[in-house]
């Protein structure tokens, strides 16, 4: 999944210190419940690159709403499923990090 954030310029610095404040415990939930397995910043833009599960889409969009940011995100899900040759599922490399 791949998520940018689209606060707007003018937009209230107290409320997105909270926002971020909120954001950061309520994907760590997220992570703890499983859905969140791995996280990766994309440098110079307020934007990230995840793996995130979930059992149908429904839940899926569930938990992205319950992000405190999620009026302000712009969300592109892949749907990922598992490939016979990917390495970590044979043992040849652990998984990237």
């Amino acid at each position: 999944m791949h998520i940018t954030v689209n606060w707007p310029p003018d937009g209230d610095e107290d409320t997105k210190a909270r926002l971020v404040d909120e954001e950061a415990a309520r994907a760590k939930v997220l992570a703890e419940a499983g859905v969140i397995e791995r996280l990766w910043r994309i440098p110079g833009r307020w934007a990230n690159v995840g793996v995130w599960r979930a059992d149908d889409a429904t839940r899926l969009h569930e938990a992205i709403s319950s992000l405190p940011l999620y009026p302000w995100l712009s969300v592109r899900v892949v749907p990922l499923a598992r490939h016979p040759s990917d390495p970590v599922a044979w043992g040849g490399r652990e998984a990237a990090g």
